[in-house]
């Protein structure tokens, strides 16, 4: 008796999720098939030349920037009074 019932709940853990997965694959929307155009036509005069911009994009220059200054203390670290209390309380 035992052994029926560990088979009937093997059987439920493996056939709801499959069900589930069946279920849902089956009331998704399939993509549609690109449509293919039946007849390509191509201009047969000659190709004219395309207006370039009046100003070029700047690139990027070989600027230097220095580095900023090591400090002492950690990155996270801030020993501002300004952080430690109610505003207008200095004592």
């Amino acid at each position: 008796m035992a052994f029926t019932h560990r088979i009937a709940a093997l059987a439920a853990v493996v056939a709801i999720p499959l069900g589930i997965a069946a279920t849902s694959f089956a009331l998704t929307d399939q993509p549609k098939s690109p449509e293919v155009p039946s007849r390509v036509e191509l201009d047969s005069g000659s190709p004219t030349p395309t207006p370039s911009r009046s100003a070029p994009t700047p690139t990027p220059s070989d600027e230097v920037v220095s580095r900023p200054p090591v400090t002492d203390g950690s990155a996270g670290d801030d020993d501002d009074d300004d952080d430690r209390g109610e505003a207008g309380d200095e004592g």
